[in-house]
């Protein structure tokens, strides 16, 4: 049942594959989320509409407007792509290798080495531009963290990898449930009193009979115990039992020894009773603290140490105290305020004094501060700067720091290149220069692309323009980088920048149709901000303003504060100029728009539908919110798609309709039993569409008992009786159809299908074709897959699907397709791996699967291409593949069973 619903959100659809390849008995992968690195995503804008903003963005439309004089003639400055950035990321050639060597040492590493080895798999994936897998890494690095400092330091980057799910803390404790993951710790229980610091005498209440000493400060006489005092520390005992004056005199004077009355009869009662006086204020504290640095009294100092440490209540309090804790040496209290700092990281950045403690500290303040953890503590800080102001001199600051702490081969690696792409960005050419070296003579070949992009900056430029002004030489120079971006291509089909380019060269070569098939290639799938933007330029050329405003409200639903050309323009100006030359329309004219883009499957277009009808006065936004998350997960955006969410919860117009989109946050958020919850409490309130579909949802993919499709089904069929529009009826008929399909009954889900389509549900062609293969109608199956490919077009998965239901060249045919139309689908080539694998053309087989594997850290890739190298005999191939896989997902049971099959034959 888990896999019910898939087919209806941005999954991979899991079928089984009826093949005689043995090789193909795996079950399929899903598409993982994918992040690009934008170099707009590193800046943060202000979106307020000032009246100069207006006036700019009125006058810049205007001046393209005149460029483009009614032809097809594009701007040079408009249609402009810009280059590549150089990524800030670890970046290994081999990254399959890589992680084979980190999991490999992970199985016999001490277990105080695991944290860092987690890091440096952290960077590996995200260096591949994966989501889910750099947060796993980070969770296992958390859970293997040995000190208190990389507790703190992996449970921060945690929280800030997941700010996007903060609102669920509250709606989890409404559920009587607390998130664990971020709770405070108690650093005084996490860091031991060393054996050199426990008490070498008993202390009680009672007052052992010894001579008294009186301690003179200013005008105040405080008794004390002579050997009391004296047992504190050595200096003491030298000084009250030894050869010295003080030994025989009953007053001394500690006047000059920065220590008040009140605290030197707190250091009296110590001296008896073992503790410190919880009344203590922290300024007596401090006192205390040096008083007991200065006569070396360890004991005390560890008191004073954990006292102080529990009184950090604020900013303020944390700076002041970091400062002393750094300068008396006081690592439980240094501990403390770093985790005031770490739990509110993105306030306390921008907090000059916080700055100041972070990138002042020295090799020993570091020490004191973050124990052997610097080098994690200052990835995670870089991080955090480089994502608010990448040029900034905190993100420089930073990153220097993260030099001095690198210890090992990979952390030179990033250390080098990653304050290089600052330089880089800063202008620092010498410096950038140096750093990429270092990065690339440590080992980061990557690094080279840094050192390319300078010497690029540093040529004659005069005489670059004098060379390429010549036809024959600019045209050579012009294919040879079309060359170059068509391999780069092919090599990993999911870089933005050839597409980008080849669509902006082919605009300007007045091929219009080339140009938009170009960059339609791209984003069928991947939803980049920067290629919707170059699409809004070419529909602007075209002066096709209904599509440029499809494109540029669909931004401003992926990035509500996105600027436009180089961040000139704010993008929600522009939409506001752009929808003046377009028709408006009525809420009525919006949902039949809404019903046809939906049923033609064109995900952007109905985007662009839902934008428009939430800028509408008195509309239900809460239902409109919530259809756009659903879009938005389809479309694989799941940040955008949970900040749809919180903005129908904030906007829901009734308690029942909060109590769903409360649920559906928990349940995309993985906390399913309470999302359960939810449903139920809507229930209970008003019977409704949403609701059964909410608790159908989560039951069926929460429970494995085979009895819960009876009550999946009667939950649809509540549902159904509902009142709904027919985009979420075609949905629901479209999921009762695939319940009954997997219990059996044909009919009744071939009935549910054809209805669904009746109210053009397309996507129900896919679940009324597996149906008729089901029963035998191989033909009638792949007939309609066909009809849904007519209907939506470019549709990857339709193509998927129907691959299945043809003979092996029309497979071969369709599955060439999806990876023309999405490359990041795995499935093709594995089956072209397993077809070859079969013809006996091992090479080949593998050459397919590496092929994906480049680009693409995928389990089921990985997986098939280590059985293939056992079959083969390359046990070193296999096992290196089996530890690739593993870090991916280490439980994976096939996996670990074969890592243990190959390693047991590998000499």
């Amino acid at each position: 049942m888990r896999n019910l619903f898939l087919a209806e959100t941005c999954k991979e659809t899991q079928l089984h594959v009826f093949n005689p390849q043995s090789w193909l008995q795996v079950e399929r992968g899903k598409v993982s989320n994918v992040s690009s690195y934008s170099p707009s995503s590193m800046y943060v804008f202000s979106a307020s509409l000032s009246f100069f903003e207006l006036v700019g963005a009125i006058y810049f439309l205007f001046v393209m407007s005149e460029t483009f004089n009614g032809t097809f003639q594009c701007s040079e400055s408009l249609i402009k792509v810009a280059e590549p950035p150089v990524l800030p990321f670890f970046k290994p050639i081999d990254y399959v290798e890589v992680l084979a060597q980190i999991h490999e040492e992970l199985e016999c590493c001490l277990p105080h080495e695991k944290s860092e080895l987690y890091l440096q798999q952290f960077q590996v994936f995200r260096g591949l531009g994966e989501v889910k897998l750099p947060q796993s890494s980070l969770r296992s690095a958390l859970e293997t963290a040995s000190t208190v400092y990389e507790k703190l330091i992996f449970g921060a980057w945690l929280k800030y990898e997941k700010k996007g799910e903060e609102p669920i803390s509250h709606l989890l404790s409404s559920c009587r449930k607390c998130s664990r993951e971020f709770s405070i710790l108690d650093v005084a229980s996490e860091i031991p009193i060393q054996a050199s610091e426990v008490m070498n005498n008993s202390l009680s209440g009672e007052i052992e009979k010894s001579s008294t000493v009186f301690f003179r400060v200013r005008e105040e006489y405080i008794a004390c115990d002579r050997q009391k005092i004296a047992n504190l520390s050595h200096p003491f005992q030298t000084m009250l039992e030894g050869c010295f004056t003080e030994s025989i005199q009953e007053v001394i004077d500690m006047s000059e020894n920065s220590i008040s009355p009140i605290g030197m009869r707190a250091i009296s009662d110590f001296s008896l009773f073992g503790s410190l006086n919880d009344s203590l204020s922290v300024d007596i504290l401090l006192e205390i603290l040096v008083f007991a640095n200065t006569f070396c009294c360890e004991r005390l100092k560890v008191a004073c140490d954990r006292k102080l440490a529990s009184l950090v209540s604020s900013k303020q309090d944390a700076v002041e105290l970091m400062e002393c804790a750094l300068e008396e040496n006081s690592p439980v209290l240094a501990a403390s305020c770093l985790q005031f700092f770490l739990r509110n990281l993105a306030d306390c950045l921008q907090d000059e004094q916080v700055i100041r403690i972070f990138s002042t500290a020295n090799r020993q303040q570091r020490s004191i501060m973050v124990g052997h953890a610097s080098f994690s503590l200052y990835c995670l800080l870089s991080e955090v700067a480089m994502n608010a102001n990448p040029i900034s001199d905190v993100a420089a600051s930073f990153l220097e720091k993260l030099v001095e702490s690198a210890v090992s081969s990979r952390q030179r690696q990033l250390a080098f290149h990653q304050l290089g792409c600052v330089r880089l960005l800063r202008k620092e050419y010498d410096e950038a220069e140096r750093l990429f070296g270092s990065a690339v003579a440590a080992g980061h070949i990557y690094s080279v692309v840094g050192l390319a992009r300078i010497a690029c900056f540093n040529s004659d430029k005069h005489s670059s323009y004098e060379m390429l002004s010549t036809r024959d030489l600019s045209t050579r120079r012009g294919r040879k980088k079309w060359e170059n971006l068509d391999k780069a291509t092919e090599l990993d089909p999911t870089l933005l920048y050839p597409y980008m380019f080849r669509a902006s060269y082919l605009m300007k070569q007045q091929s219009v149709d080339a140009a938009l098939v170009e960059i339609n290639r791209v984003l069928g799938f991947k939803l980049a901000v920067e290629c919707l933007e170059l699409r809004f330029c070419f529909y602007l050329a075209l002066e096709d303003y209904r599509a440029a405003l499809c494109d540029v409200q669909t931004i401003l639903t992926l990035s509500p504060d996105y600027r436009m050309f180089e961040g000139r323009v704010a993008s929600v100006l522009l939409q506001i100029l752009v929808r003046e030359h377009v028709e408006q329309c009525t809420i009525a004219d919006c949902w039949l728009q809404l019903y046809e883009r939906w049923s033609t499957v064109d995900d952007i277009g109905s985007l662009s539908v839902i934008y428009q009808m939430l800028e509408m006065p008195h509309v239900a936004k809460g239902v409109l919110y919530f259809r756009q998350s659903l879009l938005l997960l389809r479309l694989n955006c799941p940040e955008a798609a949970m900040r749809s969410l919180q903005l129908a919860r904030q906007h829901a117009t009734s308690l029942h309709d909060r109590l769903v989109y409360e649920g559906w946050i928990l349940y995309d958020t993985g906390h399913r039993e309470e999302g359960l919850r939810k449903a139920e409490e809507s229930i209970s309130i008003q019977r409704s569409f949403e609701a059964f579909f909410l608790k159908a949802y989560a039951m069926a993919d929460s429970s494995t008992d085979p009895l819960c499709s009876t009550t999946v089904i009667s939950l649809l069929e509540d549902a159904l009786r509902c009142p709904s529009d027919r985009l979420r009826k075609g949905q629901a008929l479209n999921n009762l159809g695939s319940v009954y399909v997997d219990c059996g009954n044909l009919d009744l889900a071939a009935d549910c299908y054809i209805t669904a389509l009746r109210i053009q549900h397309t996507r129900a062609h896919q679940g009324l074709a597996r149906v008729h293969f089901l029963q035998n109608n191989r033909n009638s199956a792949y007939e309609e897959m066909t009809k849904l490919i007519e209907k939506a077009r470019h549709n990857a998965s339709a193509y998927e699907k129907r691959s299945e239901y043809c003979d092996r060249e029309l497979t071969k045919a369709d599955l060439q397709m999806v990876t023309k139309l999405d490359p990041l689908r795995i499935y093709p080539y594995r089956y072209r791996a397993a077809v070859l694998m079969d013809s006996q053309h091992e090479e080949e087989a593998i050459a397919e699967l590496t092929r994906a594997i480049a680009f693409k850290a995928d389990l089921h890739l990985l997986h098939l291409r280590a059985a293939f190298h056992e079959h083969i005999g390359n046990m070193a191939g296999a096992l290196r593949d089996c530890r690739a896989a593993l870090s991916v997902d280490p439980n994976h049971q096939e996996m670990l069973e074969l890592h243990s099959r190959v390693n047991s034959q590998e000499p």
